[in-house]
């Protein structure tokens, strides 16, 4: 008891310590702090919100519209045997690998929240679903950092196959799945809906059930993008903050230091502390000629699988009342940090470097940045809706496999 008012009042000492500090730099700062602030609010309106808006009514349309449990007699057998989870929670791992942070987070917490998946599948599919998207590995990393398109398509498919690996290792976490394929346990009633049953068999919802899913799917999808990009204007600021005060150099240089006693690179260690509080600062800073191509790219895996805390604190806002531990996620990604990492050390020194293509990709990658809301915006549902197609083809594919195989079974 003693003990636990020691932690609590300590870290209460801290807080306030690190919102005085924080003050101060506000006030000594003003002009480099609202220039960081406006660099966040560009990033979102232009990257952010184009990007993950269409995604987040996707995930939550399919979770309201019934196709996950269409996709569940389809991906039951690769979901089941592989992860431990039910075949409706296949949408959590497919947007998850395309829609990129944290798209795939928000689609397992809907799943949850809809009592398509038990709390212990809903904690395993955190440590694996929610990953980068393919556009910014490509795109950003491979053909903007690194000038080769094929370096990116490696840094891609190892991403994919950490996320994979992770997988299979928390398939035996929590309790194991029932005889007949369903969760251990009842799955949760839907949060803020106590009288409805826990779970409702698949169907085809109404003319009017069907807008108002799609009503709710984009409110709720328009309120997350707002939360998130309140999150990556702050961690933006409070990066400049740490380099204008000289903390991030100090330490850098006591991460270094640990760096080099496991004989890498010390002079990474600045990039490598910028990734782990937000990666896009992180996986840029890698641009230029410092360090080897092997080192640069297996740094940019490792800030790939951890994702940053700026995405950790979006997660975490998702969460909510939902009772899904943070733990549990936040191992999931310092392990996919650690084996994108091997495996990138290990694949990279094979990978062809073609910088003709490489060049020609990152002469274009400013102009991609520098798209206005409307041409992302238009670009980013298009890609989406291509999603939305694929699913619905799904579901309807499953339907009719499925009334085969009750007709044959007569």
């Amino acid at each position: 008891m003693k003990f636990s008012s020691f932690r609590q009042k300590a870290f209460d000492t801290l807080a306030v310590l690190g919102l005085l500090a924080v003050t101060a730099g506000l006030v000594l700062y003003p002009k480099e702090m609202v220039a960081s602030a406006r660099e966040g609010v560009e990033m979102c309106f232009n990257v952010l919100i184009p990007s993950l808006f269409p995604f987040f009514v996707v995930s939550n349309l399919t979770v309201s519209l019934g196709l996950a449990d269409r996709l569940g007699s389809l991906m039951s057998p690769v979901m089941e045997p592989l992860f431990n989870v039910g075949g409706p929670c296949a949408p959590a791992l497919i947007l998850g690998l395309i829609g990129g942070y944290p798209v795939g987070a928000r689609t397992v917490i809907n799943l949850y929240t809809s009592g398509k998946c038990s709390k212990a599948e809903a904690e395993r599919l955190l440590a694996f679903c929610n990953n980068s998207g393919p556009a910014f590995i490509l795109g950003v990393v491979g053909a903007g950092i690194f000038e080769s398109s094929s370096l990116g398509v490696a840094l891609y498919l190892i991403h994919m196959a950490a996320s994979l690996l992770v997988g299979l290792v928390f398939r035996g976490y929590g309790p194991s799945r029932g005889p007949l394929g369903g969760p251990s346990g009842p799955p949760p009633a839907p949060l803020g809906r106590p009288s409805d049953p826990p779970h409702t068999p698949a169907g085809t919802p109404s003319g009017r059930g069907k807008i108002a899913a799609f009503v709710t799917s984009v409110s709720s999808a328009f309120t997350g993008c707002l939360g998130i990009c309140g999150f990556v204007i702050f961690f933006t600021v409070l990066l400049r903050l740490l380099l204008l005060s000289g903390v991030m150099d100090r330490l850098s240089l006591v991460l270094g230091g640990l760096l080099e006693l496991f004989g890498l690179d010390g002079t990474l260690a600045p990039k490598l502390l910028t990734g782990l509080v937000e990666l896009t600062g992180g996986v840029w800073s890698l641009r230029g000629e410092a360090g080897t191509m092997t080192a640069r790219a297996t740094l940019a895996a490792f800030m790939l699988g951890w994702a940053g805390l700026s995405v950790h604190c979006q997660v975490i806002s998702f969460l909510g009342e939902t009772g899904l531990k943070v733990r549990t996620y936040l191992l999931g990604k310092l392990l996919h940090a650690l084996l994108s990492a091997g495996l990138a050390a290990v694949v990279i020194p094979f990978v062809p470097v073609k910088t003709t293509v490489g060049t020609f990709l990152s002469d274009r990658i400013g102009a991609l940045a520098a798209m206005d809301f409307s041409a992302a915006l238009r670009a980013s549902v298009l890609f989406a809706a291509a999603a939305v197609g694929i699913f619905l083809l799904s579901g309807f594919l499953c339907e009719k496999i499925s009334g085969k195989k009750r007709g044959g079974g007569v």
